[in-house]
Parts: structure tokens; C-alpha cells; sequence
């Protein structure tokens, strides 16, 4: 059976353009990374499981905030290459997340030491605009940028399109 998860892209509105609270993945293996290495805080479920519970469980877990009341959208799911799904649900809501408090694992480090060391599964969480967001997610997730776009009706980037270009005909 292939694993799912499931998590919660919380939003604000800033001057008028939204910004997402996306969270830094823990442990020595993302420690000094960033762009690739941000996520919705989701996590999994079981067979039989509510997704919408596991998303407002994972980021109760992940950030040690309560999820904000109000209207969850779903932004559908997406399937990473190695056959996990994700599904995702925006919300709007506004959290101070300075200070976070992550649920923590264990994981034998240095590799072949002997020790165990407990590392926090979410290290720090932030506000980006869509852009800023784009580029810290993993690559997979930023179809839900851009679906909470299309939901908000605002445009993904900043980027402009370039025209066709202005070069004289050769005939």
C-alpha cells in the first residue's frame, strides 16, 4: 500500500497578497539547506483515517500551534515520484510562529557512531510570499502555491512572461 499524508497550508493576506506559513524540515540531513528543504507541515495516515484529522494533528505536532478557525479549501493532492501521496487543504489564519515547538525523533548520528541523538522533525517556520515560498519548498509541493493562487485569484510570481522577440525579418 502506498503512503499517504496529509497537511495544512495556512495563509494570510498582506497588502493584498498572500503569504504562507511553510515550515524548515529538522535533522542533520537539512540542517544547513534551504531552497528544496521547506514543506507543508503535513504528516501521515493510515487506511481508514480522516486526512483532514492528521492534517490538523501534524500541525498541532510540527509547529505546537493550534490550527486557526475558519474555512479549509482543498487543494487536492499531489504524488511525489516515489509514489507518495500528499494532500493538502489552505487556511486562512494568521500565527506567530518566532517560536515553534516540534515533536522530535531519533536518529543514530554520526552515521555508524553508535550514538543516538534526538532531532526536532520541523527546526524553524516562516512567512513567504508565493514566490519566496516557491523557492524554499520541495519541488512537488508547488503546485499547492500555485493552486492557492488560483483559489485566492491572484497571480503565482512576479515573473513577466517575455514577448515573442523584436527582430527584423530575414525574407
Amino acid at each position: 500500500m502506498k503512503k499517504q499524508s496529509a497537511g495544512l497550508l495556512v495563509y494570510r493576506l498582506k497588502d493584498g497578497q498572500p503569504e504562507v506559513l511553510i515550515a524548515h524540515m529538522g535533522g542533520p540531513f537539512h540542517a544547513k539547506k534551504d531552497a528544496g528543504h521547506w514543506s507543508v507541515p503535513k504528516g501521515e495516515f493510515d487506511a481508514g483515517d480522516d486526512p483532514r484529522a492528521t492534517a490538523s494533528r501534524e500541525f498541532g505536532e510540527e509547529l505546537g500551534k493550534t490550527v486557526p478557525d475558519g474555512n479549509w479549501e482543498d487543494l487536492g493532492s499531489i504524488t511525489y515520484k516515489n509514489g507518495k501521496e500528499v494532500f493538502a487543504w489552505a487556511l486562512e489564519g494568521d500565527l506567530d510562529v518566532s517560536e515553534i515547538r516540534s515533536n522530535t525523533f531519533e536518529l543514530e548520528w554520526p552515521p555508524r557512531s553508535g550514538k543516538t541523538q534526538e532531532f526536532p522533525e520541523i527546526d524553524r517556520a516562516g512567512w513567504f510570499n508565493l514566490p519566496e515560498a516557491a523557492a524554499k519548498l520541495i519541488p512537488d509541493q508547488v503546485v499547492f502555491l500555485e493552486r492557492l493562487a488560483n483559489l485566492l485569484n491572484v497571480p503565482f510570481g512576479t515573473e513577466e512572461v517575455p514577448g515573442p522577440p523584436n527582430q527584423a525579418s530575414l525574407f
